[in-house]
């Protein structure tokens, strides 16, 4: 199971075919075993990495910080689950250390996700701050270089 979920981490658009003749298994056996996993809710979907900075989109990420109070008997899971909810969150994980909760927030404009904050998000009855941080360039994600230069061809020549 694990080096079948390495191998979709890595490339889900492998066939079962590919992904069959790598695990040492039939193409029925490995769609049994992904359908069995997506049922127990092990894989949860399968998404593109996508570089945005290629493409004409305007497009904001934030990862904002947050401090909250739990609620008694329910910890950080009513909070979390709050902003899970909101359309505009791609990622929501409870921390260790200076803060409690980290939202990953994509929006067209800084002005945009500014104001979700300040709207949406700062009103609630368990954030106690927030403190925005807008990214400004992407080098890797998912694992996946993005915005890499290619080599420079020239070569140095001595006289």
């Amino acid at each position: 199971m694990e080096k079948l979920l390495k191998l979709l981490d890595e490339n889900a658009r492998l066939s079962n075919e590919q992904m069959a003749v790598m695990l040492g298994m039939t193409p029925e056996e490995v769609a049994a075993e992904i359908d069995r996993l997506e049922k127990q809710g092990v894989i949860r979907g399968y998404k593109t990495v996508i570089n945005w900075d290629k493409t004409q989109r305007e497009y904001v990420t934030a990862l904002i910080e947050l401090k909250v109070t739990p609620k008694r008997d329910l910890g950080f899971d009513e909070i979390a689950h709050t902003i899970a909810a909101f359309e505009e969150v791609q990622d929501v994980y409870l921390m260790s250390g200076g803060f409690d909760v980290a939202v990953m927030l994509n929006g067209r404009t800084f002005q945009e996700i500014a104001m979700f904050v300040a709207k949406r998000l700062s009103p609630l009855e368990s954030v106690l701050s927030t403190a925005t941080h807008f990214v400004l360039s992407r080098y890797k994600e998912k694992g996946l270089l993005m915005n890499t230069v290619p080599p420079d061809e020239r070569r140095n020549i001595l006289l």
